[in-house]
């Protein structure tokens, strides 16, 4: 088999070394994992780089500057943030199936429904993913039935809802009684 992918020119007596791949040390006393940046002697040290001089902040002082929140707002697991990323969640959640998703309870719908946050929400949006025969069988008051996720797209974004007050939000929420697919697909 060797043969077979052996250049022609290359002796067939030539031993190659074996390809490994060196695995890390575990331990966190190593020389790798305790490495800093050093500054020279007379030189400003890290913090004192990022300061601008003279009132200039310079490109690349700005980019590791940007580069450092974006860190430490990934680095922050407390803060969670909406899907745009501007705001942290209004609601409290709770775990669910898809990891990826986020879910109410049924007594925070409940106190949203009965307007225990009207000081924060503006509406609330309650898209019914249920098929219509289970929507007409019984469903949240005020609920839209959306079945398909065109049609969520279509009411959305067709015209996006705004608040008219910018200090209070509108929540979208996807009921799916029932199907723990339909809902998290949309």
């Amino acid at each position: 088999c060797r043969q077979l992918f052996r250049s022609p020119s290359m002796p067939s007596t030539v031993i190659r070394p074996i390809l490994k791949r060196i695995d890390r040390p575990q331990d966190r006393d190593t020389p790798v994992q305790t490495k800093r940046r050093r500054s020279v002697a007379g030189t400003p040290g890290k913090e004192a780089a990022l300061e601008p001089v003279g009132g200039v902040c310079w490109p690349c002082d700005c980019a590791v500057r940007r580069h450092e929140e974006i860190e430490n707002l990934l680095a922050d697991d407390r803060r969670e943030l909406i899907g745009d990323f501007s705001k942290a969640y209004l609601l409290q959640t709770v775990e669910g199936k898809h990891q990826d998703l986020k879910y109410i309870s049924p007594e925070m719908m409940a106190a949203v429904l009965t307007g225990q946050f009207s000081s924060l929400i503006e509406s609330c949006v309650v898209v019914d993913c249920r098929y219509p025969y289970e929507y007409e069988g019984g469903h949240i008051k005020g609920a839209v039935n959306l079945p398909l996720a065109r049609d969520a797209e279509e009411f959305l974004l067709r015209k996006p809802i705004v608040p008219s007050d910018a200090s209070k939000r509108v929540i979208v929420v996807f009921h799916c009684e029932f199907s723990s697919e339909r809902g998290p697909r949309m």
